[in-house]
């Protein structure tokens, strides 16, 4: 078995910064895609931004500028640098990985909120 767990949400004023970090931990043979999703409340749940084993990155273009994705494998663990936020961030961001443990399968994290608010 495998768990996801974010971590660093909160809440921030308009404009602040704030790191979120997901670790893994269990049956792990590899780690391959690692994900950062949210969902807002109403709204569909969207693919914010991705990143390989190999460290390729792809963004939303809502985030494109502000946000950083990045992983230390060493320690299975994804980071989520948010810079410049906004009220329209605010939302549960969720951790996703696609991992070869016991079985090949993906895993989501159980979520952390943002709130960006004055």
């Amino acid at each position: 078995q495998v768990q996801l767990v974010e971590s660093g949400g909160g809440l921030v004023q308009p404009g602040g910064s704030l790191r979120l970090a997901c670790a893994a931990s269990g049956s792990i043979f590899s780690i391959y895609a690692m994900d950062w999703y949210r969902q807002a409340p109403g709204k569909q749940r969207e693919l914010v931004a991705a990143i390989t084993s190999f460290g390729s990155t792809n963004y939303a273009d809502s985030v494109k500028g502000r946000f950083t994705i990045s992983r230390d494998n060493a320690k299975n663990t994804v980071y989520l640098q948010m810079n410049t936020l906004k009220p329209e961030d605010t939302a549960v961001y969720y951790c996703n990985a696609d991992v070869d443990g016991l079985g090949y399968r993906s895993y989501w994290g159980p979520g952390t909120l943002v709130t960006v608010s004055s």
